[in-house]
């Protein structure tokens, strides 16, 4: 009987149909050992021989991810900076690439600092502007555009096809920052990226609880075995315990995004004509970006958003500061709602207004989230 072509939430919930050959256990065991037995004639045909380069509970939920995605490979990481770090690494040098002035903080700061020591220089650009990206572009010379849309703090939109085209005619890589939209709301490789990353501690995991990474790959290639080769020389297989961890957060993906999602909407109208917000970056609403983000993102646009606190930086310390239901806590992603003032984390030279709170939306009522908000705002 041939499988049926399930629908990814669906594929999500199973964990991929996995069920243990051994005691038929719908949930699948963890495999914790750090070797594995050679056959007698010295083969491996169990596929296993030592648990840095992979193991069997990495590769169930890296199978999970590649059906979500519609990735031709996954792979699993420490976490999202090594993910991350990993993709550039991978690059032939010397290697120019192109990079957003807005994107998660500490890869930028890899990037400008440690990047260049490495053979690999980064030109940051307003990654929402295609004529920017494109003039930035070295015929010849650039290897990979990097992109992350939503982008982290301020939710500015890259089109993703659109800057595909534009990479694929000079003959570099589109990489894509998917963290926020996960596989739910968008599938960068569908609109032509090559790469995609996720920061898997956020979303796909939800709980809070694990780091990891993943990469994405459109293709099979010299590319993916050069950063399968990273990950194993350089140790940074996510560990089978985290792997597990994440596989049974992937289970309540769809759920948990489409509930978030929601949630937001629900916020940023709710605040964005208040007197005390002088600004809700939201790409759900209108605005810059917005018919881009209706186009290559379905069902929803992410559980994160930004407000700016009329009365500057002290204000919006302020406000965090008296919260009682939201979490004053960095990450996102999270079943549990959480408040930031970014600009604090990010520190000298960082793009985010000193005004502006980063909210990550969790499983809470929206009401009660809003009248938290409400009373903190004062």
């Amino acid at each position: 009987m041939s499988k049926p072509k399930w629908q990814p939430s669906t594929i999500a919930a199973q964990a991929g149909g996995a069920v243990d050959p051994v005691t038929g256990a719908i949930v699948p065991p963890i495999q914790m050992a750090s070797t594995f037995e050679r056959d007698p004639d010295n083969a491996y045909r169990r596929g296993y021989i030592y648990a840095r380069p992979d193991n069997p509970n990495v590769r169930q939920a890296e199978s999970v991810l590649e059906a979500l995605e519609g990735a031709a490979a996954c792979m699993l990481m420490g976490s999202g900076m090594a993910a991350a770090t990993t993709a550039f690494l991978a690059l032939e040098r010397p290697a120019h690439v192109v990079a957003p002035e807005v994107m998660y903080w500490a890869l930028k700061g890899w990037l400008a600092n440690i990047a260049p020591t490495l053979g690999i220089e980064a030109t940051f650009v307003d990654a929402t502007n295609l004529d920017a990206i494109r003039a930035a572009i070295r015929p010849g010379k650039t290897r990979m555009i990097w992109i992350e849309t939503p982008a982290n703090p301020l939710w500015g939109i890259s089109d993703i096809a659109a800057v595909a085209e534009a990479a694929h005619q000079a003959g570099a890589l589109l990489g894509v920052d998917s963290t926020v939209a996960t596989p739910v709301l968008s599938q960068p490789i569908a609109l032509g990226a090559d790469i995609v990353m996720h920061s898997a501690t956020k979303y796909l995991n939800g709980h809070s609880d694990i780091i990891a990474g993943a990469l994405l790959f459109a293709r099979a290639d010299a590319l993916l075995d050069r950063a399968k080769s990273l990950r194993s020389g350089l140790g940074a297989v996510l560990s089978p315990f985290e792997a597990s961890l994440l596989l049974r957060g992937m289970r309540t993906l769809h759920l948990r995004v489409a509930h978030q999602s929601a949630s937001a909407m629900t916020i940023a109208r709710h605040f964005a004509a208040d007197r005390r917000v002088v600004e809700v970056l939201y790409p759900g609403l209108p605005g810059p970006g917005h018919n881009v983000a209706a186009k290559q993102m379905q069902g929803g646009f992410s559980g994160m958003l930004s407000i700016r606190v009329a009365g500057g930086e002290a204000a919006a310390i302020a406000v965090a500061a008296r919260v009682q239901l939201w979490k004053r806590a960095t990450s996102l992603g999270g079943v549990e709602s959480l408040v930031e003032h970014r600009a604090s984390v990010e520190g000298a030279g960082t793009p985010c207004p000193p005004d502006l709170l980063r909210l990550s939306v969790g499983l809470e009522d929206p009401a009660d989230l809003i009248a938290d908000l409400d009373q903190a705002l004062g």
